[in-house]
């Protein structure tokens, strides 16, 4: 037969009056006034007269009921955590998001309503949002968690228009995929909109002058003369800010974010983008092009970002709570 372990400080105490024993047989010796306080469930459970004696149904140690639950000892730790007193037990560590689905399940079971807040500030953890958006975006459509589920929704425009199976889909039905890749297109067109017209640009710059770097002209800063531009230039260009001919990174640049941005519309995708045009310009050794681009570029993917951001947050998800 195999015999229970018991669990650690503060879940083994010689004072406590019933046995929680975990579906991989570890004892939580508990106090059934914190579990009653913090659960209906429990409340109820502890209402109900107990044998004197151990039964067949009723199983006794140290002369404690012991009353076996469904949930594994680590899922246990972390819900009887929330319980417990704050001078007694810390909050769990919910940085791994298995754990978080398993005491929300438990949380949900038992009626245990202030854990909903807490699960709700772990699935908003940046790390997690950044790691595994769609996971989240599962698990806190599946708590009907409605802040954080547009939240992670957000968060997964950073991935593929198309996903591949990820862990949690299973918590999803078909309509919720269906909004989610709905939203998801929306927020493409959105963004790659912005390619039809770039009045956005001429506002912000104003004048050629401030973005000079994009036809290849060098201002005159009182430290030389002019610099001669050798880069390749589109004098047919899909992507003109103002009159004059364009420089073809530039113009390679845009198609190119553009493409990027039907399929991850998020500020990450310009960024990357820019950083990577960056890097080709200064390897062609221009005059003109080299000194400018990398500040040229770090302000107007800043401004990129922001006109993009500011499309996508005008799309919904239409998705049912």
């Amino acid at each position: 037969m195999f015999i229970p372990s018991c669990a650690a400080f503060p879940f083994y105490h010689a004072k406590a009056d019933v046995i929680l024993r975990s579906s991989d047989n570890i004892d939580f010796h508990v106090f059934k006034l914190f579990l009653s306080v913090a659960s209906p469930f429990f409340e109820t459970l502890f209402d109900i007269p107990q044998p004197t004696e151990e039964t067949e149904e009723q199983e006794t140690k140290d002369g404690l009921a012991v009353i076996p639950v469904s949930e594994d000892g680590n899922t246990l730790d972390a819900l009887l955590r929330f319980c417990y007193p704050c001078t007694l037990a810390q909050d769990p560590n919910l940085d791994k998001l298995k754990n978080i689905l398993d005491v929300f399940d438990a949380a949900r079971k038992y009626s245990i309503d202030a854990v909903e807040r807490k699960i709700g500030q772990a699935l908003s953890n940046p790390k997690l949002l950044e790691a595994e958006p769609l996971r989240c975006f599962a698990i806190a459509h599946h708590g009907q968690l409605r802040d954080e589920t547009l939240l992670a929704a957000r968060h997964t425009l950073g991935q593929p228009l198309i996903p591949s199976w990820f862990e949690g889909i299973e918590l999803l039905t078909a309509a919720d995929l269906l909004a989610l890749l709905t939203y998801h297109r929306k927020c493409g067109d959105a963004a790659y909109a912005l390619k039809a017209d770039t009045s956005w640009i001429r506002t912000h710059y104003g004048d050629s002058k401030a973005c000079s770097w994009i036809s290849g002209q060098s201002t005159y800063d009182g430290r030389g003369p002019h610099s001669e531009c050798g880069c390749l230039k589109k004098k047919r260009a899909k992507h003109k800010v103002f009159s004059g001919e364009t420089l073809q990174w530039w113009e390679d640049f845009m198609e190119k974010t553009f493409q990027a941005l039907r399929d991850k519309p998020c500020g990450a995708t310009i960024v990357t983008s820019a950083e990577e045009t960056v890097k080709y310009v200064k390897g062609l050794n221009c005059n003109a092009c080299s000194p400018q681009v990398t500040h040229g570029m770090r302000d107007f993917s800043a401004l990129f970002v922001r006109k993009v951001e500011e499309e996508v947050s005008k799309m919904t998800l239409e998705l049912k709570f």
